[in-house]
């Protein structure tokens, strides 16, 4: 399950892990935050620690690539190159 929130300097997506199965070993929520600068994601550890990951635009679209791809390496094309 996942929330969108749309608030005044970002878009707030919150993951929360409700399993597959029944007993299944729950992870806490997971907070996205998109500003126009970057993406902040959040997620509280075993310890109550907000651990948290900062991406550029750039880094989270090679991210989203990246999640479809075999292993190589790669550059994504500007979107204002031409073939």
């Amino acid at each position: 399950m996942f929330t969108i929130e749309h608030e005044f300097d970002a878009t707030v997506i919150t993951l929360v892990d409700e399993g597959d199965d029944p007993g299944d070993y729950l992870q806490e929520d997971i907070t996205i935050q998109s500003f126009e600068e970057c993406v902040v994601v959040e997620q509280v550890d075993d310890h109550d620690v907000v651990q948290r990951i900062t991406f550029s635009h750039a880094q989270l679209r090679e991210l989203a690539a990246a999640l479809n791809l075999p292993e190589g390496v790669y550059r994504l094309k500007q979107s204002d190159e031409k073939d």
